[in-house]
C-alpha cells in the first residue's frame, strides 16, 4: 500500500484515563480482532498489566480501515504505558509516528502527567488530536474539561472529540479524525536509483528459537525476508529470518515498506548486540544512521540476591532475559558478606523496581532478597577524589567528605484546593521548595515544586495519597544534581558495624532514624548468652544505644538446702562468665533479622 494512506499514532494519557479500552475498541471497530476473541485490555500481554489495569509494555497494532471516502487506510497504533516510571516507553513510541491522541478523563480531567506526556510529544513534533473519554460515566463533565484543554492547547473546545471505551460511542469519529488529522509517512529519502532500507529499533522482544526481534518503523526503502542487514553502531551483519506486522500478534508478510511498523526476526541471541535507538539498514546502504534515543537514566538502585545461592547463575540468566525486553533495567554483579553474591541492579523509578521484581518471582520462580532501594550520590572526599556510590555501605567515613551532590527533581502536583494546605506541609517535611501555587479553570490547585529524589521515595507518594483522599496525581521530571547535606548512618551491633542496615539520611533527621532503627532491631534480634548492645552511629559518634539482656541458665537449679553464699557465688560467677563472652563475642544474625529489617525500613 501506498505510504500516503498509511496513518501512524500513539495513544498518551494520565495512567487510568482509558487508553487500553480506547483501543480495544478500535481493534474491534475496525475489525482486526474476532469479536470471539476479543477480551478487556487487548494489547496488555502481561498478567501483571491485567491485574494491575496498567500498561507497563507499549505495543504496536495495526489496523486495516476503510474510511468514509471509500479508500482503505492502515492505521498503526502504538499503545503506551501511562505512569511516570514507564515515560522513556513514551518517548521511544513518539520516535515511531506522526501523531498522538492526547486522551483526557473527562470524569478527572486534566491530571500532572497529562502535561508530561503532552510536552514529550510536542517536543518530538507529533500532532495532536485532543480526545475525552469516559463521556459516558455519569460523573463526566465534558464541557468543562473541553474549556481546560481547549486552553491547555490554544483550540477551539469544539474541536475536542468525545468518546467512550465502554460503549465505542465517538470511537468512529476519532478515526476519521486521525486519517484527516495526522499527517502520512514521509517519502523515502533514499537517491534515486538505489534501494537502502533504513528503519528505527523502537523496541524488541527474545525468544530462544528466534533470538532477537526487533520493533522498529521503516524510514526508507524496504525490508524482505532474506536481506542481509546490519546494526549501524553495533557493526554486526544479519540475515532477516522473517518480517511482519502486528495483528496485534506477530504475523509474516511478504515485507516492510516506508512509512510502515513492523517487528524483524534477526536470529541474533547475543546480549547487547542489539541496543533500542540503534538504525537497521542495507548492508552496503549509504544513508546515514537515523537519530538516537537518549539512553535511559536509573534513578534508584537497589541490590537483588537470590535466597539460596544455588540460584545464583539462574537469577543472573533472568535478569538477562528480561533486559533483552527492557532495555531500561541494568544491573552488575555484586557480594555481600551477609547475603553472598547478587546483583546491583538500576530502575527507573520504584513501581518499576516493584514491577521487575515481581517477574522475576513469576516467570522465573526465582525466591528473591531485595535490600532497602537507593539513588546514587556523586561523592568528592578531602583529597579530591570523586566517585559515584550506588551503596550506603560505601559511603564515606564522617570527615572524610568534602561535597556530596544527589539528583534534584522537579515535581508537578494538581489537587482539590481544599487539600493544598496538607500538601504544603508534606513538601516542608520532605525538603521541598514549592515553586508556585495556581488555580485551574476546573477550581483544582497546580503546584509546582523542587525537591531532592531521595525525598520523593521516601513515602512521599503514599502520603499524598492520603492528605488528598487520593484525588491529586503527580508527575514528575528529572533537574540537575545539587548539593546534599546527608550523612551515613551505620548500626553497630556488639560494636561491630553491619554493612546491610547501613544507610544514608538527611542530616536532620538522623536522630529520629537512628532512634527508630536501633528500636526496630532490638525488638526482633535474638536474645544471647550475653548482653548485647546495639548502637547507631552517625557524625563521628554514638547517637542513640540499647542492650538486650542476656538469656540465663539456672545454674542454681541442683541445689537445695544450705547456705545462700554458694548460690550467689555460682550466680556471681557466671556474671563474670557473660562478662567475659561479652567482650570477644560475636553475634550470628539469622536470614530473617535482616528481610525484616529490610521490609520495615522501606515502609
Amino acid at each position: 500500500m501506498s505510504h500516503l494512506r498509511i496513518r501512524n499514532f500513539s495513544i498518551i494519557a494520565h495512567i487510568d484515563h482509558g487508553k487500553s479500552t480506547l483501543a480495544d475498541r478500535m481493534l474491534e471497530r475496525t475489525g482486526t480482532i474476532e469479536a470471539r476473541k476479543m477480551r478487556d485490555q487487548v494489547l496488555d500481554r502481561m498478567d501483571l498489566e491485567r491485574e494491575r489495569g496498567i500498561t507497563i509494555k507499549m505495543q504496536p497494532a495495526r489496523m486495516q480501515y476503510k474510511a468514509r471516502d471509500g479508500q482503505e487506510y492502515i492505521l498503526n497504533l502504538i499503545d503506551t504505558p501511562g505512569h511516570i516510571d514507564f515515560s522513556y516507553e513514551v518517548s521511544r513510541a513518539l520516535s515511531a509516528v506522526e501523531g498522538v491522541i492526547l486522551l483526557v478523563d473527562c470524569t478527572q480531567g486534566i491530571q500532572a502527567q497529562t502535561l508530561t506526556t503532552l510536552g514529550m510529544a510536542k517536543a518530538a513534533g507529533c500532532v495532536i488530536i485532543p480526545v475525552l473519554s469516559k463521556i459516558d460515566s455519569p460523573a463526566a463533565r465534558p464541557d468543562e474539561v473541553a474549556l481546560e484543554v481547549a486552553e491547555l492547547l490554544d483550540v477551539s473546545p469544539d474541536s475536542i472529540l468525545g468518546v467512550s471505551g465502554k460503549t465505542g460511542e465517538g470511537v468512529e469519529d476519532l478515526l476519521e479524525k486521525i486519517i484527516t488529522t495526522v499527517p502520512a509517512p514521509r517519502a523515502s529519502e533514499s537517491p534515486a536509483g538505489t534501494s537502502d532500507a533504513r528503519a528505527l529499533i523502537f523496541d524488541f522482544s527474545y525468544s530462544t528459537h528466534r533470538g532477537i526481534a526487533v520493533y522498529a518503523r521503516v524510514f526508507d526503502g524496504a525490508i524482505k525476508k532474506g536481506d542481509t542487514l546490519t546494526f549501524s553502531a553495533a557493526g554486526k551483519k544479519f540475515v532477516a529470518l522473517e518480517v511482519g506486522v502486528f495483528m496485534p500478534d506477530e504475523t509474516p508478510a511478504a515485507e516492510l515498506s516506508a512509512g510502515e511498523i513492523g517487528y524483524i526476526v534477526t536470529g541474533v541471541k547475543e546480549a547487547g548486540i542489539v541496543a533500542v535507538g540503534e538504525t537497521v539498514a542495507s548492508e552496503r546502504g549509504t544513508l546515514p544512521p537515523l537519530a538516537d534515543f537518549d539512553r535511559p537514566r536509573p534513578v534508584v538502585w537497589t541490590s537483588i540476591y537470590p535466597e539460596s545461592q544455588d540460584d545464583l547463575a539462574d537469577l543472573r540468566q533472568a535478569l538477562e532475559r528480561l533486559r533483552l525486553s527492557d532495555s531500561s533495567l541494568s544491573f552488575e554483579e555484586e557480594s555481600s558478606g551477609v547475603l553472598g553474591r547478587g546483583f546491583r541492579c538500576g530502575f527507573l523509578g520504584m513501581l518499576h523496581l516493584e514491577i521487575v521484581t515481581e517477574r522475576l518471582r513469576r516467570e522465573f520462580d526465582i525466591e528473591l532478597i531485595v535490600t532497602i532501594p537507593t539513588i546514587a550520590y556523586n561523592v568528592t572526599n578531602k583529597a579530591g577524589k570523586k566517585e559515584t556510590i550506588y551503596t550506603p555501605s560505601r559511603f564515606p567515613e564522617y570527615g572524610d567528605v568534602a561535597q556530596i551532590e544527589e539528583p534534584w527533581v522537579k515535581v508537578i502536583l494538581i489537587t482539590p484546593p481544599d487539600s493544598l494546605s496538607g500538601l504544603l506541609q508534606i513538601f516542608h517535611d520532605h525538603e521541598g521548595n514549592v515553586q508556585s501555587t495556581e488555580a485551574n479553570l476546573d477550581g483544582r490547585i497546580e503546584i509546582i515544586a523542587e525537591m531532592p529524589l531521595r525525598e520523593l521515595m521516601r513515602g512521599f507518594f503514599d502520603k499524598v495519597k492520603n492528605v488528598s483522599s487520593g484525588y491529586a496525581s503527580l508527575s514528575y521530571e528529572f533537574l540537575d544534581d545539587r548539593p546534599a547535606d546527608v550523612v551515613r548512618l551505620d548500626i553497630l551491633v556488639a560494636e561491630e558495624p553491619v554493612p546491610a542496615f547501613a544507610r544514608v539520611i538527611s542530616r536532620r533527621r538522623v536522630v529520629e532514624e537512628a532512634e527508630k532503627m536501633v528500636e526496630r532491631l532490638a525488638g526482633i534480634l535474638p536474645r544471647q548468652m550475653f548482653v548485647v548492645k546495639i548502637q547507631a552511629q552517625a557524625l563521628g559518634r554514638i547517637i542513640s544505644s540499647k542492650s538486650i539482656s542476656a538469656l540465663r541458665k539456672d545454674v542454681t537449679g541442683y541445689l537445695y538446702g544450705g547456705d545462700i553464699t554458694r548460690r550467689m557465688k555460682l550466680l556471681e560467677k557466671q556474671k563474670k562468665g557473660k562478662k567475659r563472652r561479652g567482650v570477644h563475642a560475636k553475634v550470628d544474625i539469622p536470614e530473617e533479622v535482616f528481610m525484616r529489617m529490610v521490609q520495615e525500613s522501606g515502609q
